[in-house]
């Protein structure tokens, strides 16, 4: 529904600003020519409330895509690369290429990889913020996958002035999570990736060169889901007013359907709470009103004129006050 008064002022704005998160089927009604019509002459006491909105309204989308090993991030990234044309982004290929380009950073990382030494938060912060300020993320926006895997990585984004609008987690029990590793196999080839029982080799001579990764065993994928969920609560603590959770066990093409739904309700949320905020300072800002001229009908309504009695009515005043 459409606000009512004065608040109209805000229709158009954030119309365009719900355009600009969800896809264009979840708006099937709106169109860009209704949006343009009613938009109402703004007063100069709103101009400065719904600025805001409209900056906002061409703004790329800044995804999160959180989920525990095998959960289907990387599936699912793909999708959502294509459907809003977003830079992928992971943090291993962050750093190969800021070691590639010999950025600062880049040779900061380079020196703990070169040691063995895990790359400390704040270098990866670093590497992550000069990849985000890249023109091709700012242009059209970017999917962080799997990443921050900490509260401290998450505060630290916070802190850098990275803030998503979006976070989407995929929800898989632990013991599918395991049987989707333990499966895992890689061609050496072709570096493609099979599953022993969800996606099988084409033939026995495909089969017979697969590879199984050191770490895809049952033992150390239980030690990395419980690593996973110990940081992970802490994140969700972070991101509660944008986080959505989607049943990642169902067929792919309907974990999609639903990360595009979940997307369009934080859009929703978050238009809301700008909806609340312009309306918050168009309130409080001061009045300024045009001068207007009353109709004889609007006057007669609010300001008593002297009246004048027929002489009929004087006579018979004095007649009624000798009796």
């Amino acid at each position: 529904h459409r606000p009512r008064g004065g608040h109209t002022m805000l229709y158009g704005p954030l119309l365009a600003f719900t355009a600009a998160w969800a896809p264009a089927a979840l708006m099937p009604c709106v169109s860009r020519g209704e949006t343009q019509q009613h938009m109402p002459q703004q007063r100069t006491n709103s101009r400065a409330a719904v600025m805001s909105t409209e900056g906002l309204a061409a703004a790329p989308p800044r995804i999160i895509i959180c989920g525990a090993p095998a959960s289907g991030k990387g599936t699912q990234c793909e999708l959502l690369k294509e459907e809003y044309g977003v830079v992928h982004l992971s943090t291993g290929d962050m750093l190969r290429a800021a070691v590639k380009a010999g950025t600062p950073v880049g040779e900061q990382a380079k020196g703990y990889m070169d040691r063995g030494e895990l790359v400390p938060d704040d270098v990866i912060i670093g590497i992550v913020k000069d990849r985000l300020a890249e023109s091709d993320c700012e242009q059209t926006g970017w999917l962080l996958d799997g990443f921050p895997r900490t509260e401290a990585q998450a505060k630290a984004l916070a802190a850098a002035g990275i803030t998503p609008t979006k976070v989407l987690y995929l929800q898989v029990p632990d013991e599918m999570l395991v049987e989707r590793v333990v499966g895992r196999r890689t061609d050496p080839e072709t570096g493609k990736i099979y599953h022993l029982k969800f996606a099988p080799p084409e033939s026995d001579e495909v089969a017979a060169r697969l590879t199984q990764r050191s770490d895809d065993t049952e033992e150390k994928c239980r030690v990395r889901l419980q690593a996973f969920h110990e940081h992970m609560a802490a994140v969700e603590s972070c991101y509660q007013s944008l986080i959505s959770y989607t049943d990642g066990t169902k067929p792919k093409a309907q974990v999609f359907a639903e990360l595009q739904n979940a997307s369009s309700s934080v859009a929703a949320a978050l238009m809301v709470l700008m909806m609340r905020s312009a309306l918050m300072g168009a309130e409080g800002a001061p009045t300024t009103r045009s001068p207007t001229t009353r109709s004889p009908t609007t006057r007669s309504l609010t300001t008593r004129s002297p009246t004048t009695r027929s002489p009929t009515t004087r006579s018979e005043m004095a007649s009624e006050r000798r009796q």
